[in-house]
């Protein structure tokens, strides 16, 4: 009977039965926290790699005073790479894409001159997906974008147009992801003048590869002498 009293009047154990139930609570919110941070910081540096995409790609070509800038293969794919080296722990072609658009006006002399057309379009990345906004040469009567916001190309001139979609990659637990999916685009028209009738190849004899959509490669891989794949 002395012993019950005892153990009636003790508060020893409260602090512990409090932590044990309140712990699994601030665990989770912080866990929760944590994710959703993480998938805020996610979603940043996807806008900010389909940034520097649009505007790495419109900004390339040929340094020539003496005709417009020719853009290679190659340029592309640096441009790529580029945002691979960005994208850094995201792993962005693994579980990710990045699709290229040049939105430009077909030119006078053929079918649908005056029409807004992707004049060509370049992708890289293992996520089985392809533009939500159209393919190479088809013609967008509104132009390129989400409808109500599409972007116009002026005659003779060119928008670069890039869509990043990504699966999210949870850092703690899928649960606490409502939507895994995540994109974002961006677009710039290209700087100076530039040829905008196709992309080169620096040598045809050994040329660089072209990043097709038909294809679902991975990371991009770099040699020692400097060769992409």
């Amino acid at each position: 009977m002395t012993a019950l009293r005892r153990l009636l009047r003790s508060r020893s154990g409260v602090a512990m039965t409090e932590f044990a139930l309140g712990a699994p609570l601030v665990l989770m919110a912080g866990l929760w926290g944590t994710e959703t941070a993480n998938y805020a910081l996610t979603s940043m540096k996807l806008g900010q790699v389909a940034v520097q995409v649009a505007d790495n790609a419109s900004r390339v070509g040929d340094l020539s005073t003496l005709q417009n800038r020719k853009v290679y293969e190659s340029d592309i794919n640096d441009v790529l790479y580029g945002a691979q080296l960005q994208a850094g722990g995201l792993k962005l072609f693994q579980y990710g894409r990045v699709i290229i658009s040049s939105l430009q006006v077909r030119p006078a002399g053929g079918g649908g001159a005056g029409e807004q057309y992707i004049q060509w379009q370049r992708c890289r990345g293992a996520k089985p997906v392809n533009s939500s906004y159209g393919v190479e040469n088809q013609n967008l009567a509104n132009g390129i974008g989400p409808v109500g916001e599409e972007v116009l190309a002026q005659d003779d001139d060119a928008v670069i147009f890039v869509e990043v979609r990504y699966t999210y990659q949870p850092l703690v637990s899928e649960r606490f992801v409502t939507n895994a999916e995540m994109s974002s685009i961006a677009s710039f028209t290209v700087r100076d003048d530039r040829d905008i009738s196709q992309l080169y190849q620096r040598d045809p004899a050994a040329p660089d590869p072209v990043q097709q959509c038909g294809a679902h490669s991975g990371q991009i891989s770099v040699s020692s002498n400097g060769s992409m794949s």
